[in-house]
């Protein structure tokens, strides 16, 4: 077996009946899913840290493309599955196996936060968002009993910072003049402003996968309690997969910035306070630089409508849904059709009542006209 390709890799054996067992999602426990048995994960006495990013970048490695995929010995049946993952099935009997040892031209996940919602949770709250797509195809119904609802742990990077920004721009103040007609007109005076704001950022979550659609992990940035991550510990992705990553913690760092800049503008805007503000220029010095990997868990189905392959994600931690859904153009015609209806009808009797009032002040004033 070649040192490229070889990985030690961890399975946990039921004392049951020979299976393997899996994580129990919204448990601390491995439980088998063929009798049931469980066994208790000896939560290890250690927290999540924080890495020193100048460390890592002065560290020496290989491009992420250029490590291999691991290859996992199925201790079940024997057979080899080779995988650019760190937690995977075998492709033979389904047995599922987790690596142990990761490659050191890779960062390894520092924490993981297990799943909270299991398969059944999440084709509930899947059957609950396809019912709620109501311009959506008849045909993508059958999305909510799909079988291929898989549990994945999807690497995302975190980092901290302390900021410092200097910046240039203008405060708007408004004032009302009024127009040879004595109408109000709004104006606004503008004054040069120039300053400094300081911010500090704590676990700036950033997708470290190019496999799912970046905006749907972004739609799910609200459902990740990073400080309450477990350290990592190998138990929590049996009968999971785990992606690897493949955004390099350099992308992921930049990636991390734009959304830090983000939020000084708005502080950038606070202080220079009036009624509007430019910015012409902001010079953001960053420091004490930190960072993390963590796995955080996704139900995910890819399903084909119309020859095209779709994404719905389902949080792991919440249940909470995001993803693509096709549109019926039949159906949204037809909404189009009734609401021009329904438009037209009430246009309809707003204009005969008011032609109706209209008939009953001309003969009241008829009536007027001849008792005088």
């Amino acid at each position: 077996m070649s040192e490229q390709t070889s990985a030690g890799h961890q399975t946990y054996p039921c004392n049951t009946c020979g299976a393997q067992l899996e994580f129990s999602p919204g448990s601390t426990a491995l439980t088998c899913p063929y009798c049931g048995t469980e066994q208790h994960i000896q939560l290890e006495a250690k927290r999540v840290v924080d890495r020193d990013w100048e460390a890592l970048a002065a560290k020496p490695r290989r491009p992420r493309e250029a490590v291999p995929p691991n290859l996992f010995v199925c201790t079940q049946c024997g057979a080899h599955t080779e995988s650019d993952s760190w937690s995977e099935h075998c492709e033979f009997c389904g047995a599922p196996v987790v690596v142990d040892q990761f490659n050191p031209d890779l960062v390894p996940p520092e924490g993981v936060l297990p799943f909270q919602v299991d398969r059944a949770g999440a084709k509930s709250a899947l059957r609950t968002w396809v019912k709620s797509r109501w311009f959506a195809p008849n045909k993508f119904k059958r999305v909510s009993e799909a079988e291929q609802l898989a549990s994945s742990y999807l690497p995302h990077w975190t980092w901290d910072a302390d900021t410092r920004s200097r910046y240039t721009g203008q405060r708007g103040e408004h004032y009302y003049v009024e127009d040879s007609n004595g109408n109000r007109q709004r104006r606004t005076r503008w004054h040069p402003a120039k300053g400094a704001v300081s911010r500090s950022f704590d676990d700036v979550v950033v997708p470290a996968t190019t496999h799912v659609s970046n905006k749907h992990l972004e739609d799910l940035a609200e459902d990740w309690p990073t400080q309450k991550a477990a350290a990592y510990q190998p138990e929590f992705l049996a009968g999971h997969r785990t992606q690897r990553y493949d955004v390099e913690p350099e992308v992921g760092l930049s990636q991390a910035k734009l959304k830090m800049d983000k939020v000084i503008r708005r502080d950038v805007k606070r202080d220079i306070g009036g009624d509007e503000q430019r910015i012409h220029s902001i010079d953001t010095r960053y420091s004490n630089i930190k960072y993390k990997l963590l796995l955080l868990p996704v139900w995910l189905v890819v399903y084909l409508f119309a020859g095209k392959p779709w994404q719905v994600l389902v949080s792991g931690q919440t249940g909470r849904v995001t993803g693509e859904r096709p549109w019926s153009v039949w159906k949204i015609a037809f909404a189009v059709l009734v609401g021009l209806i329904v438009a037209a009808g009430v246009l309809y009797l707003m204009y005969r009542n008011s032609d109706s009032g209209s008939g009953t002040s001309l003969g009241s004033l008829g009536a007027a006209a001849g008792i005088f």
